[in-house]
């Protein structure tokens, strides 16, 4: 992979290794990857502050329990973008008076996990220290990046009390002790390393056999709240999330957003490799992310654990890409656009 280092103005950041060429001027009616800008390190004076969403990629999945190419997400999901327009027709909403920067992709140690961990903290901490006007939407990656992700932002914002929305099939509790930081303990990092509070939690979308029985054991210990998918279609999604969003508003400053795409069925999401069977449809998991792109205190959102070589026909990557999207309407809906 190429890339281009020089001047390029984050340090712990590569520019995208694929990129699309914006056109200039912009289409009336834009496609999302003519929309969405990429920094160019020759531009010496950019008009930052009127960035309203700041992408950014983080490439690694050697944390990943099982073997797993979420690496290669961010440029996948990037190239689906051409299959997208910017106008939702669902919300009667366009996305194009929104500007939205894609800044790159945290660098990666070829073979040293907590280096690259240390370097997805570091990043998240600049990047809200350069741009903390904007709304970050990180593209993963294997779950474990959530961990220190979420450590980032309390690094910039220690006096923050930190909430999680979790759409996911797992808990994420497993223990560090014996697995590491990995794809399967990014929550339980962060309750033990004190950065949240677990009644702070709230993951809808669990079901099935896919859990332990000593990690709901270790969930209720920790006060963690969560809605079985089950129970969830029963209130109706939508209202569970915004239940949730209306808890956790309650009590902390910042929520922050983590969609695993293995939420979804296994029939819909052949990209996600603990994708099961029962998991929500694709039109839950949009309507559930654009209700929570309109809550005011949602401040920044990730998207994790796709694998694109093992998808069919790119299936779950434009999943992604309209979950990406679906989420950016309700944040647009939130301005008033």
């Amino acid at each position: 992979m190429t890339t281009r280092r020089t001047n390029y103005p984050y340090p712990m950041l590569n520019p995208p290794s694929f990129r699309w060429n914006r056109p200039d001027p912009l289409p009336a009616e834009p496609k999302v990857h003519e929309w969405i800008e990429t920094l160019d390190p020759a531009d010496s004076a950019p008009n930052w502050r009127d960035i309203d969403v700041t992408l950014l990629g983080v490439p690694l999945s050697r944390s990943s329990i099982s073997a797993s190419a979420a690496s290669e997400t961010p440029d996948a999901l990037r190239r689906a973008w051409k299959y997208f327009a910017t106008y939702n027709l669902d919300e009667g909403v366009d996305l194009s008076p929104l500007r939205v920067v894609d800044l790159g992709d945290v660098r990666q140690h070829v073979t040293d996990i907590a280096a690259c961990h240390r370097n997805i903290l570091e990043a998240m901490a600049a990047m809200r220290e350069h741009h903390p006007h904007t709304l970050p939407l990180v593209m993963g990656g294997d779950h474990s990046i959530t961990a220190m992700l979420v450590k980032g932002w309390k690094r910039a914002h220690p006096e923050e009390r930190i909430g999680i929305l979790q759409l996911d099939t797992h808990f994420d509790l497993r223990s560090l002790e014996d697995h590491g930081p990995t794809n399967g303990t990014p929550i339980r990092n962060l309750i033990e390393s004190g950065t949240i509070r677990g009644e702070d939690v709230c993951n809808i979308g669990l079901h099935g056999f896919f859990n332990a029985k000593s990690l709901k054991e270790y969930a209720d210990r920790a006060g963690v709240r969560y809605v079985t998918l089950k129970e969830a279609r029963r209130r109706g999604v939508d209202q569970a999330v915004a239940e949730a969003l209306d808890f956790l508003a309650g009590k902390v400053d910042t929520i922050y957003l983590t969609v695993d795409m293995d939420v979804l069925d296994t029939g819909v999401a052949p990209g996600a490799p603990a994708s099961t069977p029962g998991g929500m449809r694709t039109e839950e998991l949009f309507e559930a992310v654009r209700i929570a792109g309109t809550h005011p205190k949602v401040k920044a959102m990730d998207l994790v654990c796709l694998d694109p070589q093992r998808d069919v026909r790119e299936v779950t990557v434009k999943a992604g890409v309209h979950t990406m999207l679906s989420f950016l309407t309700g944040f647009a809906q939130r301005k008033g656009l």
